[in-house]
């Protein structure tokens, strides 16, 4: 059963959350101008007196039900998505997946451009009926009671989506970070009920196949042969991504009680990544604007859903990825790959093209880790090309 809902923050929950930001502790922060310490005090407090004081709540609510969003269940797990239906003579149906700390919301700016291209200046022949899911566990995909669920088998739970719920008989997906490791999967996986896969990052499969999951750069790279040049180019690209994949695998529950109690505790979590991994290299605002920022904190505060968004990890670690077939490529669906040269978490997946069928390939020197959210346009334009030749 497929319902229809709408986004909603009651009343009671909104007064907590002012009070409880009227009231932060802010603990001590100095010699940190550059966030080597973590989050910046100063640039911290900027943020939670915009979030205080000037946030307009109502309005971006407003925005977000300005989509049609739909709820149902799989598999026991609660599953909400966005359906944007196409405006064109013959829309290809997509799926396109987030991460963490994504939210649905990063594809915000992409829906409707991909749904109807010619009402943004497009071509209606690249039109698409756009789904875009929240991951099992994140924003109103909750509440999840229950263990196993990872990046492939959601790739599971989103096939049997697009195919019996929605009933498409073949459709298109995309994705980054998790959503990129899902969408990976499915055209491993379900590539005979593909057009295609787009990834706007990329890594393997098997990530978390080794005895030290917590340090996923233990399965991917080898650094002892580096040159000091590609040594160094390692370490900071390992300090990018340590922290939070290590104590998400092993105390995501522990990590959960600070930040479902505090959502300036929670904000700092989430913008340290925003910052460290997206096209940052003129600050954080420069790459996302404080709106959206609070925004995307705000769908995690009301939806309770930091615990389970944060146990994915955990998840994947305790649950190793399978092949489901010994076929070369790995993944038979054709691939279309957009690199983008400013992503923090660069490094993860270099190594894994051969793994793809590969269609479609561009670099960007502008946009990093969230790029939907960051360089909308660029994302659009390379899905279009993409996928236009396998339209036919």
């Amino acid at each position: 059963m497929i319902e229809n809902i709408r986004f909603e923050a009651p009343k009671d929950r909104l007064a907590d959350l002012h009070e409880r930001l009227a009231r932060t502790r802010t603990p001590h922060d100095y010699a940190n101008d550059d966030w080597s310490y973590g989050v910046n005090g100063a640039d911290l407090a900027a943020l939670v007196s915009f979030w205080r004081d000037d946030y307009d709540w109502e309005s971006q609510l407003r925005d977000i039900n300005s989509f049609s969003h739909y709820r149902t269940v799989i598999d026991d797990v609660p599953i909400h998505f966005i359906r944007e239906p196409g405006k064109g003579p013959a829309p290809m149906p997509i799926i396109l997946s987030h991460g963490w700390p994504w939210s649905f919301w990063d594809w915000h700016q992409v829906i409707r451009p991909l749904a109807d291209p010619a009402a943004f200046g497009g071509n209606p022949e690249d039109a698409f009926e756009v789904i875009v899911p929240s991951m099992p566990g994140f924003g109103l995909s909750t509440p999840l009671s229950k263990t196993g669920i990872n990046f492939w088998t959601t790739a599971d739970i989103w096939h049997h989506l697009m195919s019996k719920t929605l009933g498409f008989e073949r459709y298109a997906a995309g994705g980054g970070d998790w959503g990129a490791l899902t969408t990976t999967q499915l055209g491993h996986k379900y590539a005979g009920h593909l057009y295609g896969i787009h990834l706007s990052t990329v890594a393997p499969l098997s990530l978390f196949n080794h005895e030290r999951p917590w340090d996923i750069t233990a399965g991917t790279l080898a650094p002892t042969d580096l040159r000091p040049d590609e040594r160094k180019a390692f370490l900071a690209w390992q300090e990018r991504i340590a922290a939070h994949v290590c104590v998400q695998i092993l105390d995501p529950q522990t990590l959960a009680y600070a930040l479902h109690d505090s959502p300036v505790g929670l904000l700092a979590w989430l913008v340290e990544r925003r910052r460290s991994w997206g096209d940052c290299r003129d600050g954080l605002e420069s790459a996302f604007d404080r709106t959206f920022l609070i925004t995307s904190a705000m769908i995690y505060w009301l939806t309770d859903s930091f615990v389970t968004s944060a146990r994915f990890y955990a998840e994947a670690a305790r649950n190793p990825w399978q092949p489901s077939h010994d076929l070369s490529p790995m993944v038979q669906a054709p691939t279309g790959i957009s690199h983008f040269l400013h992503d923090g978490t660069t490094g993860l997946g270099a190594a894994s093209l051969p793994m793809f069928n590969l269609t479609f390939e561009r670099r960007h020197e502008r946009g990093g880790h969230f790029a939907p959210a960051e360089v909308p346009d660029t994302i659009i334009e390379d899905i279009r090309a993409m996928f236009r030749p396998l339209r036919r």
